[in-house]
């Protein structure tokens, strides 16, 4: 009777390696679930008062990172034209911007939003305009919306969920799964169906418009697969994702931001028209034009709340 072939010993160096990878793997899950507990935690507290504390400890931390350099240099090219004074005012706001995002992360379901037919004191509050759009919006059929890290980036969701839209939003989830599952959690029972970004997002996506569903996505980084693009005077590289969903569907595209007011804890809300897309002889929607279009939607929006975008990304590379 022949007996079986052992298989060959592993190597030092392969043991060695399998046992940093399982090692590596208790750590994150260790760290993920402590993270969930904090953020479990941390909805026990009140929103302003965290947010406060929050983007106060970010504008002391925020300038000793190396993200602080970034965001100089990206200010600096952004607007040339400013004195160092200036640019550090920004930063100070885009660090305290930061940190409230944070806090207020763990607090979305809280947020109260205006209700026309019941005026009172409310987190987000937004103009007769919006309201018409919103009008057309919900009586109308599929519907693309790009945002921008700007403000609380995460409010749009928010506002589209809590007027009952069949809303769809591509998300980045993050590399730990237990703090994804929370973030997936938290996020659920607030801002419509959630698509982690991969290789089906633009499949769901487009199955929602079919429906007639609304699809939302944030836009403004870097995609080393997208269309090249100008930003603030500079070529970066963008995703068309958005663009190549309108060409397929034609449907309207419309801006939302939501950005903070004197009172850092109040919000103003602003859905766009349709912005006109960019389209080629035949009249189909022209998917590197139109991502340009958006992005000199944000380029205005940016200039107009500087402190409030997130410049410690990398946007240009």
């Amino acid at each position: 009777m022949i007996s079986p072939e052992r298989p060959p010993r592993r190597t030092f160096k392969q043991r060695l390696h399998h046992w940093r990878f399982h090692l590596r793997a208790r750590v994150l899950r260790a760290l993920g679930r402590l993270a969930v507990v904090m953020m479990r935690l941390l909805r026990r507290t009140d929103r302003k008062r965290l947010a406060n504390f929050f983007a106060a400890a970010m504008r002391r931390i925020g300038p000793r990172l190396r993200e602080q350099e970034i965001a100089r240099a990206n200010l600096a090219a952004a607007f040339p034209e400013k004195s160092p004074q200036e640019i550090d005012t920004i930063l100070t706001g885009s660090w305290d911007n930061l940190g409230r995002v944070t806090a207020e992360f763990v607090h979305l379901d809280r947020f109260t939003i205006l209700d026309m037919e019941k005026p009172g004191d409310v987190d987000v509050t937004y103009d007769p305009v919006t309201v018409d759009r919103m009008v057309a919006i919900l009586n109308g059929g599929a519907r693309l919306f790009f945002g921008t890290h700007l403000g609380n980036w995460e409010l749009p969701a928010r506002f589209a969920h809590y007027y009952g839209l069949d809303s769809t939003v591509l998300f980045r989830a993050p590399n730990i799964r237990p703090i994804a599952d929370a973030v997936v959690e938290m996020r659920a029972g607030c801002m419509g169906t959630l698509v982690p970004s991969g290789f089906d997002a633009p499949m769901r996506m487009l199955r929602a418009l079919e429906r007639g569903g609304k699809v939302g996505m944030l836009v403004d980084q870097h995609d080393s697969r997208g269309v090249d693009i100008t930003f603030f005077g500079r070529a970066c590289k963008a995703s068309p994702l958005i663009a190549q969903l309108a060409r397929h569907m034609n449907c309207p595209i419309h801006g939302v931001r939501v950005v903070r007011l004197a009172d850092r804890n109040k919000f103003w809300a602003e859905i766009t028209d349709p912005i006109e897309p960019v389209r080629d002889p035949d009249g189909k929607i022209n998917v590197a034009g139109t991502t340009q279009a958006i992005a000199n939607v944000i380029e205005t929006w940016v200039r107009e709340h500087p402190d409030q975008w997130l410049w410690q990304h990398r946007r240009w590379r």
